[in-house]
């Protein structure tokens, strides 16, 4: 089978490479086996938000009394939006400044976010935002960032033989031991090494 892939950016051939999967709980796992510890800002105000919520319910609308518990929460909003903007500035400055060459997978966050139980997590998350401060940020250093297709089977393969294991197929398998070579794989940090692999491809090719 053949994937579509985008290479954004021409750039000096790189010579450091960093493979990352997005990680629903988290924000990614990267092919050095590192997973950031990332503060779900939304989930932390969010009982806080419901209670502020129900309290402009019951109020009159348009009242003055409404109006200020209406600003009360759009400063709750905008409060968690710099702390999650701020959060994802530094990461992705901190990843820019250490490598060449960016691989990640070209996700549809949208249709990820309408997954049952899953909006929540995707729009905390921001990976989406993430991303877009990769590109910049790695285009004005000169450095690139390269988009896998997304229906490239990066959790299926055994990044140590290439080996193809269905077992993955199911999403709540999260380590799994490769059949053919007997490898053992943390399935996002496998993920991510093949990324990064099939980046280096990319570029090499």
């Amino acid at each position: 089978m053949l994937y579509a892939y985008e290479a954004e950016t021409e750039s000096v051939p790189p010579q450091s490479f960093l493979g990352m999967d997005y990680a629903m709980h988290g924000l990614y796992a990267d092919s050095e086996g590192n997973r950031p510890v990332y503060p779900g800002y939304y989930r932390e105000v969010e009982e806080k938000l419901k209670r502020e919520q129900r309290k402009l319910s019951h109020m009159v609308k348009d009242s003055q009394n409404w109006k200020k518990q209406k600003k009360k929460i759009a400063k709750l909003f905008a409060k968690t939006a710099d702390q999650r903007k701020d959060f994802l500035h530094k990461e992705s400055r901190r990843i820019t400044n250490a490598y060449d060459c960016v691989c990640i997978e070209d996700l549809d966050m949208k249709a990820m976010s309408q997954e049952m139980n899953f909006g929540k997590q995707v729009m905390d998350n921001g990976w989406g935002m993430f991303t877009d401060f990769l590109k910049y940020k790695l285009e004005e250093q000169g450095k690139r960032l390269i988009r896998v297709d997304r229906y490239f089977p990066s959790s299926q393969i055994c990044s140590c033989c290439g080996e193809k294991a269905s077992v993955t197929k199911d999403l709540s398998v999260r380590r799994w031991r490769c059949s053919y070579c007997e490898a053992e794989h943390d399935r996002d940090i496998n993920a991510a090494v093949n990324i990064r692999n099939e980046g280096i491809r990319m570029t090499s090719g």
